[in-house]
């Protein structure tokens, strides 16, 4: 029998694990369903309010054969087409809520649901008043051009930085999911927030599904959601972040995108 491993609930919500369990079962089913073999989800065991049974990683290196099959993995999840933006319920994002609907616009959903509702959250009251500008006076402009660039919805991981993936001697492993169904290169966007990912995951990733002509400028706006997550949490270290990702919607308002 495989070894387990037992999380506690640490976050403060009676929720959070529950939410957890089902992203990793979403997460899996879709990998099957896309024919995906090379990327492993922990089983899930049992998961109460207090804890989630999962199955346990021995993790080793990543190699870059390891990292190009997570890249194919993706990108094949990524291609299946769902049916709207957003998600059943209401999750969490590190330590974070995060809200979820149903929405047939992703620039609709992605500028109200993620950004705006991160914003709303910003304690410093004048910081939080310039930001609201910014969505104010472009965020039309931004729904727009979400909608235009985004092909279709995809299930995304939701929090794919490198601290979520583990290499096990079989390969890949994704933990620790904030699922929900949006545009692919939010997660892509996510994996060079902090690096990690190396070049052969994004050389097999794009061999299969190549990013689009304005995934640089994407990038900027999709990680704004994590900066301001991460500011809210953490403070200042990530003001500057927050403030690149909202100099790239006002050049996108301004028609310079």
């Amino acid at each position: 029998m495989a070894k387990t491993h037992l999380k506690h609930n640490a976050t403060g919500y009676t929720d959070a694990l529950i939410c957890e369990a089902e992203g990793l079962e979403r997460l899996a089913s879709a990998l099957d369903e896309a024919g995906v073999t090379g990327i492993g989800v922990p089983d899930v065991h049992r998961v109460d309010e207090n804890e989630l049974e999962i199955t346990s990683i021995q993790s080793s290196g990543a190699s870059d054969r390891a990292r190009e099959v997570l890249g194919e993995g993706l990108a094949r999840m990524h291609a299946l087409r769902q049916n709207a933006y957003g998600w059943s319920r209401d999750n969490y994002i590190g330590l974070s809520p995060q809200p979820n609907r149903w929405c047939d616009s992703w620039g609709d959903f992605f500028a109200r649901d993620r950004l705006g509702y991160q914003v709303s959250r910003i304690r410093d009251a004048g910081q939080r008043s310039r930001f609201e500008k910014v969505l104010d006076e472009h965020g039309s402009a931004l729904r727009d051009w979400l909608n235009a660039h985004c092909e279709h919805p995809s299930l995304l991981h939701g929090d794919l930085w490198n601290g979520n993936v583990l290499y096990g001697a079989d390969g890949p492993w994704l933990i620790d999911p904030a699922v929900y169904c949006g545009d692919r290169e939010a997660d892509i966007a996510m994996t060079e927030m902090f690096g990690g990912f190396g070049q052969a995951f994004y050389r097999a990733y794009d061999a299969l599904y190549p990013r689009t002509p304005v995934y640089g400028i994407k990038r900027e706006v999709y990680n704004l959601y994590h900066y301001l997550n991460h500011y809210n949490l953490f403070g200042g270290g990530y003001l500057g972040g927050c403030q690149a990702g909202f100099a790239a919607i006002e050049s996108i308002g301004r028609g310079e995108a």
